[in-house]
């Protein structure tokens, strides 16, 4: 997410923090900020107003004669982020007493469909009965395709014969529906045009007139940047929007819609769609944003997903055994099925900070995947048997093979995997005597290993394409190569 403004803001920002702070390299620095809020797809007069006011906060007196001059430009440009983004007015207003209706709408393609079933399904998790309705008679597929997603969340879904019906009768239909099951939320998923028209606005107005929805909510495909930006105003203009959820967060955008949508239309973002899967939407912070587009991580809604995901009692019990030095590879593989659950490795890297960096780094390797090796060591160990994982001791040459052809890997990364694991182990026995807070150290450096118990399993086989690193080797090595001089130089000498 926002990889490239995150690179190109943090350059221009290190070409103003490189040496003494002038207001002459202040100006030529936001300059280069000006440029990359542009390649962003930032709005042109968002990105303008943007520099134009951190470059008068940052050539002050207070900035330029402060003990660490560039902490403060960073901090005048994390600010203005998080004005420009906010404030944000996350979640909905839930109606006590009374049915809370809440109709999207959006062009096709941004996931107004799939987004539906995320709301409803953050909705119930937080206590909320929603229903809801497929409205968009344009697209039959829309209809099959909301019974699905409402199957798999156990929501119910109310629908009628596109034929037989208009959208004003199935949202009216669907909300009576709606009160003889004691639903207290309805979802109406409107229809959709490729482009904004009077034909899809004033479909969305009669269903407006109609039933009065409390909040008016617009999907906007993030991918598309500023064309997001555009149909957000149209949409707006024409029914009073109070939130809009950015859909694709997770995939190739340059920010553009996330900086600019708030600014161009005043209406504020409410919740982003970073996955395909139904639990990805999540609520937006506009100073947490800030902090990922500057590459300072996002630690907050790492641990909200953690507490949310995670089984905590299993966790405990995982680290309970960790410091009993009784962990196995069973314990390992269950612990890495719950790491599995907070998403991707790459993903996990970003949400920390400096974890930006790291994961471009691996990226850049030959070769290097998180998730793949991830995969590798899940499926060597799921080749062994249980008394194999409680013992791996046990495991010959022979065990080995037959795990190796299992799993599709080399017997060289099954043996790694033992004796990474075997390290593990040993470590574990030496905590027994330690003191808690030593204790905590080594656990959080295992938990390390864990998250990307494949790295150390990838770095040794790029190493072998470069030749033998065993320290002996090498030793040996420099033996020859001195030996070889000192004979050079006796050679030398005697034809003198």
């Amino acid at each position: 997410m926002f990889e490239s403004i995150t690179q190109s803001l943090t350059d221009a920002i290190g070409t103003m923090t490189r040496g003494r702070l002038t207001e002459s390299n202040i100006r030529d620095g936001m300059r280069k900020v000006r440029q990359a809020l542009l390649e962003a797809d930032v709005n042109y007069d968002v990105a303008k107003s943007f520099t134009d006011r951190v470059t008068e906060q940052a050539v002050g007196d207070q900035v330029l004669k402060s003990l660490k001059p560039e902490q403060q430009i960073v901090g005048i440009v994390y600010q203005e982020l998080v004005n420009l983004m906010g404030p944000a007015e996350s979640g909905i207003d839930l109606r006590r007493g009374e049915m809370t209706v809440l109709m999207m709408c959006g062009l096709q393609g941004s996931g107004k469909t799939t987004t539906c079933g995320k709301l409803a399904r953050m909705l119930r998790e937080q206590g909320a009965k929603p229903m809801l309705v497929a409205a968009d008679l344009q697209r039959p597929a829309a209809i099959e395709q909301l019974k699905v997603i409402g199957e798999q969340i156990d929501v119910p879904v109310y629908s009628e014969p596109p034929s037989e019906s208009t959208p004003v009768k199935v949202c009216t239909n669907g909300r009576k529906e709606a009160n003889k099951q004691g639903c207290d939320v309805l979802i109406l998923d409107t229809a959709g045009r490729l482009h904004v028209d009077d034909e899809l606005m004033g479909e969305l107005t009669r269903i407006d007139n109609k039933l009065m929805p409390h909040q008016a909510l617009l999907v906007c495909d993030a991918m598309t940047g500023q064309d997001a930006v555009n149909s957000a105003k149209s949409f707006n203009e024409a029914l009073e929007l109070d939130g809009v959820i950015l859909t694709k967060l997770d995939g190739d955008t340059r920010g553009g819609a996330a900086l600019s949508v708030k600014a161009v239309t005043g209406v504020p973002i409410k919740f982003i769609g970073v996955g395909e899967q139904l639990d990805r939407l999540e609520p937006f912070y506009a100073d947490r944003m800030a902090q990922r587009i500057l590459g300072h991580g996002d630690v907050a809604t790492l641990l909200e997903t953690a507490q949310r995901v995670l089984d905590q009692e299993e966790m405990a019990a995982q680290q309970e055994k960790m410091l009993a030095g009784k962990f196995t590879l069973d314990d390992f593989l269950k612990a890495m099925s719950q790491i599995k659950k907070l998403g991707s490795m790459g993903g996990l890297l970003k949400m920390l900070p400096g974890g930006g960096q790291m994961a471009q780094a691996m990226e850049a390797m030959d070769g290097a995947d998180p998730d793949r090796d991830l995969g590798r060591v899940e499926a060597m160990i799921r080749s062994m048997t249980l008394d194999e994982r409680q013992n791996p001791d046990r495991i010959d040459r022979s065990r080995r093979n037959r795990i190796a052809r299992g799993s599709g890997t080399d017997p060289a990364e099954v043996h790694d995997l033992l004796k990474q694991f075997d390290g593990m182990a040993g470590m574990m026995q030496q905590m027994a005597g330690l003191s808690k807070k030593d204790q905590l150290r080594q656990v959080q450096a295992m938990q390390k290993e864990m998250v990307n118990p494949g790295a150390s399993i990838h770095r040794k086989k790029e190493r072998s394409k470069r030749g033998p690193t065993d320290k002996n080797v090498i030793k040996d090595r420099r033996k020859q190569e001195r030996k070889r001089a000192k004979d050079a130089r006796k050679k030398n000498r005697r034809r003198r």
